[in-house]
């Protein structure tokens, strides 16, 4: 049976019981995929970013000195309070609430656009929906970056299912892989024109 898309309120039940449910602050597995994270976009700096479920801000505050303008959505009211608290020194970040892809920021261009452990809690149409929308916001030479956790999971997806749907239904050629024990990340990129 198809699953459907994890629900805003369910986002908003996991923060009312714990404002870091997934321990991106404190825990030693988030911050070394952190540091893959950067470390796949090289010494690259982008001009625009746009992060898709941002949660609390950890991986926002880190992208910050990496660009001019990032643009961060959430679906849980908490958890935008406190990315904005967190990355309140940072005047080139901007939070939104937005429900995705429904709720994409249309007519944006990014150079960036990050979708770390965000996939997974969608349905496989909206995962394919997400794919499209990300590939018309880029700019000429725009990158893509998946994160995906990969052991078993009760979500709609499993993150290598998600990865595969999204990379099906995005013509962008994979720049760089990294496979950990947890997590698989892709760097999808196009040529400038």
């Amino acid at each position: 049976m198809m699953k459907s898309s994890r629900e805003p309120e369910f986002f908003n039940k996991l923060y009312a019981r714990n404002a870091d449910p997934w321990d991106f602050e404190t825990s030693a597995y988030e911050a070394n995929k952190y540091d893959a994270t950067l470390a796949v976009l090289g010494d690259d700096h982008f001009a625009s970013v746009f992060e898709a479920g941002c949660s609390i801000g950890v991986l926002t505050s880190r992208l910050a000195a990496r660009c001019d303008a990032l643009l961060a959505v959430d679906v849980a009211d908490a958890a935008l309070a406190s990315a904005r608290a967190r990355c309140a020194g940072l005047p080139q970040l901007s939070f939104e609430r937005r429900v995705l892809p429904a709720e994409w920021p249309e007519g944006l261009r990014f150079d960036l656009i990050v979708l770390s452990e965000i996939l997974y809690f969608l349905s496989p149409d909206d995962i394919r929906g997400m794919a499209a929308r990300a590939v018309d916001a880029l700019s000429p030479g725009g990158r893509i970056l998946l994160v995906n956790f990969t052991p078993p999971i009760d979500e709609p997806c499993s993150g290598d299912e998600a990865t595969v749907i999204f990379m099906e239904a995005c013509p962008l050629p994979v720049q760089a892989a990294v496979w950990a024990e947890r997590y698989r990340l892709e760097l999808l990129g196009q040529s400038p024109t």
